[in-house]
């Protein structure tokens, strides 16, 4: 997905409407099965990033740096297809994602669930957290 053109990425930014901080929510999903992943922000230079490496990169606002998704626990997602919606205000991020995407070692970050008026937690951990981020 790496090979898009300076201008195309160019038309994709100015086409998205980021919130006064500069951001925007990116909701990310495995392209395959439809799964939602997780939500996570964006900057223009994590769009950017995202767009030229075929690597999704967000925004973290507790570092205030660009987040390479993966880079401390090798739980890459690869970018298949960007899209927006219609009031280009939400980025959807179809993805292949190797492994976990959520840093509590499940394979989703949305296992909180109310079913029959209870809270429920819907999916176990996958990998220890602990052991995902030892570099």
């Amino acid at each position: 997905m790496s090979n898009i053109e300076k201008p195309a990425i160019e038309q994709v930014l100015d086409s998205l409407s980021f919130n006064d901080d500069g951001l925007i929510p990116a909701i990310a999903q495995q392209h395959d099965s439809g799964e939602v992943l997780m939500m996570a922000w964006m900057n223009r230079d994590a769009v950017t990033a995202t767009l030229e490496e075929g690597r999704i990169v967000y925004w973290s606002r507790s570092r205030q740096a660009l987040w390479h998704k993966g880079e401390s626990s090798d739980q890459v997602q690869t970018l298949k297809e960007m899209r927006w919606d219609c009031d280009s205000d939400t980025l959807l991020l179809q993805v292949d994602q190797d492994g976990v995407a959520c840093h509590t070692g499940r394979r989703n970050c949305f296992f909180n669930a109310v079913r029959d008026g209870k809270i429920e937690i819907i999916a176990e951990v996958k990998n220890d957290p602990d052991q995902l981020y030892k570099k």
